[in-house]
């Protein structure tokens, strides 16, 4: 790789600086000479060829815009001279050859999990409190309180330590100045429940107001989070008037596990014999630490790579995003495939422009098929509202160099590696097939985070240019930064950084084993991550239609 520019893909007509070049800068392509006629920032990208008004623009083998003025040969491209655009899909057009990559490093390797009934192996042993109305939200937030407090599963933060600081001077009529900082871990382990990793306590918005199907959509989502195998046992609050009825949420619980039998207790508040809400938590304390003891009693033991769930995921990206973090993880993502895991990549807005290499890359048409009819049914819902695909660069994405969402999507796809497409599933489905599988979800982070959470993801892959302070309750989240000015600049969020690709100093492939030895340690309980360790547990339900 040239330290100065790089070429993705032989037919591309752009190419990306790899550091910051000046106007008059003289670049030679393979006998191509180009003439830098802009500045043109790290990250961003110039012309191999003139391009006139209307012509087209590519990179990573596909068109990623229309020019909407003439561009000089070594000119920068930008939102002023050009426009989204992306090729056309028709279904699986061909059949699709695949080789994995040498698995020798990782073959006979194990992982120490904890072994579900149903088969499953959790990477974590997480009691889950859930509410199906947000009605619920404030008994949540009452039984979080008491129970991580109470048994001893928070430490004090940084950020408390300085409020405390600044009461104790002002209280002796000191002159105010911050204390010294701690970087200890927000969340610990319970000395009283050693093989519990913690409980995690949800609230949302939802479950009553809006239509019944977003209601029936929600119980479907949430009875993928009790089936996702890094949950050991569940409590689950229910007003009892609203649309998310505990007997809706059963029989979608059923239709993911027909044997489900972990621990789950429900709890209804205006069904509930006693007498206010105080005896409604009280039972709901005695009952779940009854299951904290039963789910104590699970130990991690070994377990093949194949039994791994893997999401990936991008946000906050940049223009390093698709050729340094995403390739690299989809580097990791080939080698879980070839071992016989399972990986799940979402944000299915952020596929656009790709569709067709996707569906080629289906292993039957009906997959492709699928997969292409719930593409075109989010451009139309998103067309509905006066919105489009062409939308979604995010201010931060342009300015660092993610000019139209063909761009930007291309470079996301890079997450999902090269393997065949074995499934392609509806939001809030459950994926069951090993291999790589496309999760219908928004780009949003959170929501398509959350979704793939309830697809069974077990540990997600998250790439970031930006900075994205992201994690979810029960799947541990692992950031890679797609520079080392990044991981420099945000040391508390990044886990990984893939900067050492953009220096030339590691390959895709070596940067991509590296992360699977990451999350193989992150599997067996040796590592936490920052987002862990922070207590960021964000969960978000993808609302699509009104409310009543």
């Amino acid at each position: 790789m040239s330290h100065t520019y790089l070429q993705i893909n032989p037919s591309d007509n752009l190419l990306v600086a790899l550091q910051d070049l000046k106007a008059g800068t003289i670049i030679n392509h393979g006998g191509n000479e180009i003439v830098l006629q802009d500045d043109i920032a790290a990250k961003h990208k110039f012309t191999t060829e003139s391009i006139h008004k209307d012509g087209n623009a590519y990179m990573y083998g596909v068109l990623v815009g229309h020019a909407i003025q003439d561009i000089a040969k070594g000119g920068l491209i930008h939102t002023f001279n050009l426009h989204h655009a992306s090729q056309d899909f028709i279904g699986k057009q061909k059949d699709y050859a695949w080789t994995s990559p040498d698995l020798t490093k990782f073959k006979n390797r194990t992982f120490n999990g904890y072994h579900r009934a149903d088969g499953q192996i959790g990477t974590q042993n997480y009691w889950l409190v859930i509410p199906l109305v947000f009605c619920e939200n404030r008994n949540i937030e009452l039984l979080k309180n008491a129970f991580i407090q109470g048994l001893g599963f928070q430490k004090n933060d940084s950020v408390t330590d300085q409020v405390v600081h600044l009461r104790q001077q002002f209280e002796s009529g000191k002159t105010l100045s911050l204390g010294s900082s701690s970087n200890e871990a927000i969340i610990a382990k319970s000395p009283l429940f050693p093989n519990v990793d913690g409980i995690k306590f949800l609230t949302h918005e939802n479950g009553c107001g809006e239509n019944k199907e977003e209601s029936e959509s929600l119980c479907k989502l949430l009875a993928g989070y009790c089936v996702n195998p890094n949950v050991g046992g569940i409590s689950i609050l229910s007003l009892g008037c609203q649309h998310s009825q505990i007997e809706v949420f059963k029989e979608k619980l059923k239709e993911k596990d027909l044997n489900f039998d972990k621990p789950i207790h429900f709890f209804e508040q205006q069904q509930d014999e006693g007498s206010g809400v105080e005896n409604l938590l009280n039972d709901v304390v005695f009952k779940t630490f009854k299951g904290l003891i039963e789910i104590n009693k699970i130990e991690r033991k070994p377990a093949p790579l194949s039994a791994l769930r893997l999401g990936v995921k991008c946000g906050g990206s940049d223009g390093f995003s698709g050729i340094s973090a995403n390739p690299a993880i989809g580097h990791t993502a080939d080698l879980l495939v070839g071992l016989g895991g399972t990986v799940m990549i979402a944000e299915f807005p952020e596929l656009c422009g790709v569709e067709q290499e996707l569906q080629n890359r289906s292993v039957t048409a009906e997959v492709a098929d699928n997969f292409g009819k719930m593409m075109r049914e989010y451009a139309k819902r998103a067309a509905a509202v006066g919105a489009g695909f062409d939308m979604n660069p995010s201010p931060g994405n342009i300015k660092d160099g993610l000019i139209t969402d063909a761009i930007k999507s291309a470079g996301a796809a890079k997450k999902a590696g090269s393997s065949p497409i074995v499934d392609s599933i509806g939001y809030g489905q459950y994926a069951m097939k090993k291999g790589l599988n496309l999760v219908c979800t928004p780009g949003n982070d959170v929501l398509a985070t959350t979704g793939m959470a309830g697809a069974g993801a077990t540990i997600q892959l998250f790439t970031t240019g930006l900075g994205t302070p992201t994690g979810n309750p029960i799947c541990p989240m692992v950031k890679l930064s797609t520079n080392t000015r990044l991981a420099e600049k945000l040391p508390e969020i990044i886990d990984i950084d893939c900067g050492p690709i953009i220096r030339g100093e590691k390959t895709v492939e070596e940067m991509g084993e590296e992360v699977l030895e990451y999350v193989i340690k992150l599997a067996s309980g040796e590592i936490t991550t920052k987002a862990m360790d922070l207590g960021q547990d964000d969960f978000m339900f993808w609302r699509r239609g009104v409310s009543l």
